[in-house]
């Protein structure tokens, strides 16, 4: 290995550590607001990928009917429990949330699908995946919001089959690349720099920023972070959990959407591609332990460096490498952390 071929894999490291950070940071999100760990995340990048390759060969997505069948289902449930709770009145709101707001960029895409630029496949690509991380938590994961962790990770990890199988009777089995909005590249100290790293690191920072000011900043935030602090007295204080929790899934739903317009043009997108792309985020996430942004963010610059180093000195190995790279973090987080042994009551 030369110099050149160093800078070549530090870019490289440096692509996908923004892009890992981009989804560690929705994994502890979503887990700090609700103790999911939401194994099924990487599913909305490829449905993202997917979805703006229909628009650009002219095809309708089938995220179309996804959305709908969601939508409708959420709505059905939501109201359903509405009126067996005697609240009536909240019924129209519901129908807003959970069915018209949602279906909206459904109906744009039925009507403008042939009339669309670039910029406008790629807004609509967002709105359309965007809603469909709030209404699974709706459907799937609300109704079981007391449960363990373990078995929450479990209905996640069966969710991505759903969620993958449903792509395949959509999309098709074949693997797809959408056209880059950004191509080139720049000198920078000597170096020849891709425009599109340079797109993926601005949009990774932008995202990072954009969240720790809005957590600082904004009530919303402020609410989330008490929520992921302790949300019984959250509860007591007025915030409500479940609407935290579906902000967190949404917020999630707009990372998992910008992350599967920016590496569609990168890496083929299979049906089934989501959950090893959202892996590589999780061992980002690991390395925070769920609950630290600055440190998930490293934990992935970190993952996406091993693996470009990795895939030169032994690409067969490149991702045994970095899942086995969550063994030393848990072990050095498991040492640096103190142990207290319950004492058993003796009975009375």
């Amino acid at each position: 290995m030369d110099l050149q071929i160093a800078a070549i894999l530090l870019q490289d490291g440096m692509a996908n550590g923004a892009i890992y950070t981009m989804l560690a940071l929705g994994f502890v999100l979503v887990f700090t607001t609700t103790r999911i760990i939401f194994a099924s995340y990487g599913d909305l990048i490829a449905l993202s990928a997917l979805t703006l390759h229909a628009l650009q060969n002219g095809r309708l997505p089938g995220t179309v009917s996804l959305v709908a069948i969601l939508a409708v289902f959420a709505t059905t449930v939501e109201c359903w429990s509405l009126m067996r709770a005697g609240k009536l009145r909240r019924v129209p709101r519901a129908i807003l949330i959970w069915l018209i707001i949602p279906v909206l960029p459904v109906a744009g895409c039925l009507l403008l699908q042939d009339h669309l630029s670039h910029a406008a496949q790629i807004a609509l690509t967002v709105a359309l995946v965007m809603p469909i991380a709030p209404l699974l938590y709706r459907l799937v994961f609300q109704p079981i919001e007391r449960a363990s962790t373990l078995t929450l990770l479990i209905v996640a990890l069966v969710l991505h089959y759903v969620i993958a199988g449903f792509a395949l009777l959509t999309f098709g089995a074949e693997g797809v690349r959408t056209a880059g909005a950004v191509s080139g590249s720049v000198e920078l100290l000597g170096v020849s720099v891709g425009l599109q790293v340079i797109a993926f690191v601005s949009v990774a920072a932008l995202f990072s920023t954009g969240l720790a000011l809005f957590f600082r900043f904004t009530m919303a935030g402020k609410a989330l972070r008490a929520t992921a602090y302790n949300s019984a007295g959250a509860s007591l204080v007025g915030i409500s959990t479940r609407g935290s929790a579906v902000f967190a899934f949404l917020l999630a739903g707009v990372i998992a959407a910008i992350v599967g317009i920016l590496i569609g043009p990168t890496i083929t997108i299979y049906y089934d591609s989501g959950l090893m792309i959202g892996l590589k985020g999780f061992v980002g996430a690991v390395l925070g332990g769920f609950v630290s942004y600055p440190l998930a963010a490293l934990g992935s610059v970190i993952v996406g460096l091993v693996e470009a180093y990795a895939s030169f000195f032994a690409s067969s190995f490149k991702e045994i490498i970095v899942f086995l790279s969550i063994i030393p973090i848990v072990l050095l987080r498991w040492m640096g952390t103190q142990h207290h042994v319950e004492e058993e009551e003796e009975p009375a």
